[in-house]
């Protein structure tokens, strides 16, 4: 085992601290990363005050990282020591169901293992990217291409593959209105990947407050949720809408705003249940689906895509002193569109 700093959480709603954590020797198919950043994900938050339910601590969080190859193991065929790499939100799984066999590791029927705040195969807990190194079976690694610089390439790891998965499979492009509903660290990826898929794009948020920056980085309209004339003028609309959003809604009214056949595809994961009258979607022949990352060949997809058109996040770079400040700004809205951490500062 190995030493290394890291910031985590001791408790259930505890502000995160510096300290060190055990990473395990570089095993046969084992790449050693030296992390250079690490995304803060909402969904960061939502596990270290135990919103989604019972947490295990203390807890490293982070599963958008980005970093450099310092060692592998002897058994790895597909890194060498200097690649620029990164590694999202699972690191296991089954590897022999359907899925797994699929490319859908995310579905793993016997439950993938998450980057954190998971139990490994030996029964030991995951840390996170809030950390200066990670050990990370290769199968679990991505390759990070050249033409994206791994600040920027951090939050593609989660976000970006979030809402590129979605949006590749319910078939965003020409000829297709797609709409982006909220506009923060998913919903600005969701924009930027549905333009370069060439869909007519429009942001669904809950005011006009980021409008300029919603067109500029590629929607061709942008409404105000809040007023109520948005859902009378864009009834019937779209072929698909992303939901990016992590609190309760009202679902039927935005299934209102759906083409016959067309479908809501929710990311976001409120941690309150929703309700819904049936007939919203009966009504229209509508799908209200869900859609949870991609797996691991998709990923490699997504950053390939990302690279050829230019794609990065929309980052603002923190040292590790500031994470917990980092935390109550997500929360509140004020973050344009995605804190990094710089590793190097913890």
């Amino acid at each position: 085992m190995t030493t290394v700093a890291a910031y985590a959480a001791p408790a259930a709603k505890a502000p995160l601290e510096r300290t060190t954590i055990e990473r395990r020797e570089v095993g046969e198919h084992d790449v050693l990363i030296d992390i250079k950043f690490a995304g803060i994900c909402h969904s960061d938050i939502h596990q270290v005050r135990e919103g989604w339910g019972e947490a295990i601590f203390p807890m490293v969080p982070g599963h958008e990282i980005a970093g450099v190859v310092s060692e592998v193991g002897p058994g790895v065929t597909k890194y060498a020591v200097g690649d620029r790499v990164g590694v999202g939100c699972m690191v296991d799984s089954c590897r022999e169901c359907d899925n797994c066999r699929a490319g859908r590791e995310q579905y793993c029927t016997g439950g993938m293992v998450g980057t954190y705040n998971a139990l490994d195969k030996n029964g030991e807990p995951t840390y996170g990217g809030y950390a200066q190194t990670i050990v990370v079976d290769e199968n679990y690694v991505v390759r990070i291409p050249d033409g994206l610089a791994l600040d920027v390439a951090a939050p593609l790891l989660c976000a970006g593959i979030t809402t590129y998965s979605p949006l590749k499979r319910w078939g965003a492009g020409p000829g297709k209105k797609v709409a982006i509903l909220g506009m923060g660290g998913l919903g600005h990826m969701g924009v930027k990947i549905a333009h370069a898929l060439g869909a007519e794009v429009t942001v669904l948020s809950q005011s006009l407050r980021k409008k300029d920056d919603g067109l500029k980085l590629g929607a061709d309209h942008y409404h105000a949720t809040a007023d109520q004339k948005t859902f009378e003028d864009l009834r019937g609309t779209f072929d698909l809408i992303v939901s990016t959003v992590s609190a309760p809604l009202d679902l039927g009214a935005y299934l209102s705003l759906l083409k016959t056949e067309g479908t809501l595809a929710n990311v976001g994961a409120p941690e309150e249940p929703v309700s819904l009258n049936l007939f919203s979607v009966i009504g229209g022949g509508k799908t209200l689906a869900g859609s949870m990352i991609g797996g691991i060949a998709e990923t490699q997809e997504m950053l390939d895509f990302c690279a050829t058109h230019g794609i990065g996040a929309e980052i603002e770079l923190i040292g590790a002193a500031e994470i917990n400040e980092a935390y109550e700004r997500v929360l509140n809205s004020d973050v344009r569109y995605r804190f990094v951490i710089d590793t190097a500062t913890i």
